[in-house]
């Protein structure tokens, strides 16, 4: 049975242990499927801490998935604001357009339906289908592939698309079909709380002893990895435009990295040029505008997934032209006081708190 012998007592020990020693988190007060999908597209990639407040405040705004689906994109990308990884929001807020016109607003409880919904992958169904559905979908993120590294001694890499697939078998195989919602939610409870990447507190593990690596003495040999490539850094120059008592802001494309936020035009510093120069060609290529007297505000950092950026950031005059975009496709000439009403990406809001108090000097 793909390598567990006792796969009754994992269930029970599991079972009890989740049922005495799990969190309290609120999307497990509910069988909502809505509320739980939410809970799950939030979950991705994003801490539970980080996730709590942005969850009670999207469900205070959007209680069902009807409600949701009548909000502007817009508001929903600001209520995301900060959250990340905002392919999310604007797929989850397709995809409740698509529920509430085509499924009278129930979400669909058969999987291959589910499926086809935006952004809604092997993840997010599974998890949907068996904690909402008690379906027997088996799920597999980083927790589950960690705990089943460690419990079956496996020697394929965690980090490699490639062994996606060995791990979704382990995780079929072990699955409860008694009860799929709370035998998932266990598994990633147990690698949260207990069998941690470095640490684990195998003292209160509750298979330890079914537990390959713990009995070996291996349990830092797993899981394994490969090496991760070096995080490239990219060095970038933003311009906040002042003309009167109004910054000019732009909107990404919908598609693509932080689609359809607003920002400060800018962009990548070519080899050999100045953040200075930069920032005063990118204004110009972005925006038609001509700026002058500019100002260094500020310098941020910030981590992407693929690659990092150090961002200077300057305070210019604008000086003559007329909005021209080229890459952006919409802009606002906006005050400090209406700023904030606009959904921005993460770095941009690093160095707002710097620009007010710039604004307040004046």
């Amino acid at each position: 049975m793909d390598g567990f012998q006792e796969k009754g007592s994992i269930h029970r020990l599991l079972a009890g242990w989740y049922q005495a020693d799990r969190r309290d988190l609120p999307w497990r007060g509910t069988g909502d499927p809505y509320k739980i999908w939410v809970s799950e597209v939030m979950l991705q990639q994003t801490q539970v801490e980080t996730v709590k407040p942005y969850y009670h405040r999207f469900i205070r705004r959007f209680p069902t998935v009807a409600k949701l689906a009548g909000a502007r994109q817009q508001t929903v990308l600001r209520l995301w604001e900060g959250l990340g990884y905002y392919a999310r929001a604007r797929n989850l807020h397709a995809a409740a357009k698509i529920v509430t016109r085509d499924f009278d607003r129930n979400i669909p409880d058969q999987i291959d339906l589910f499926r086809k919904l935006p952004g809604v992958g092997a993840y997010i169904s599974a998890a949907v289908m068996s904690i909402a559905f008690n379906q027997p979908y088996a799920v597999v993120d980083g927790n589950v592939k960690r705990v089943l590294a460690r419990l079956l001694g496996e020697k394929a890499l965690v980090n490699d698309n490639r062994s996606h697939g060995i791990f979704q078998r382990h995780a079929d195989a072990l699955l409860d079909t008694s009860c799929p919602g709370r035998h998932n939610q266990a598994m990633m409870e147990l690698g949260a709380l207990i069998c941690k990447p470095s640490a684990p507190l195998c003292g209160t593990c509750p298979v330890a002893s079914i537990c390959k690596a713990h009995n070996n003495g291996q349990v830092k040999q797993f899981p394994r990895r490969k090496a991760r490539e070096e995080i490239p850094v990219r060095p970038c120059a933003v311009g906040v435009i002042v003309k009167g008592d109004e910054f000019l802001i732009t909107r990404r494309p919908q598609n693509g990295l932080l689609g359809g936020l607003w920002e400060f035009p800018g962009g990548k510093i070519n080899p050999a040029e100045s953040p200075l120069a930069a920032c005063r060609r990118e204004i110009k290529e972005e925006t038609g505008l001509i700026v002058k007297q500019m100002a260094h505000l500020t310098r941020i950092k910030h981590a992407y997934t693929h690659f990092k950026i150090i961002m200077d950031v300057f305070v210019c005059r604008y000086s003559r032209g007329k909005v021209t975009l080229n890459g952006p496709v919409d802009f606002r000439w906006v005050s400090p006081r209406t700023l904030r009403r606009y959904p921005m990406p993460k770095a941009n809001l690093k160095f707002l708190p710097k620009l007010l108090e710039w604004c307040e000097k004046r």
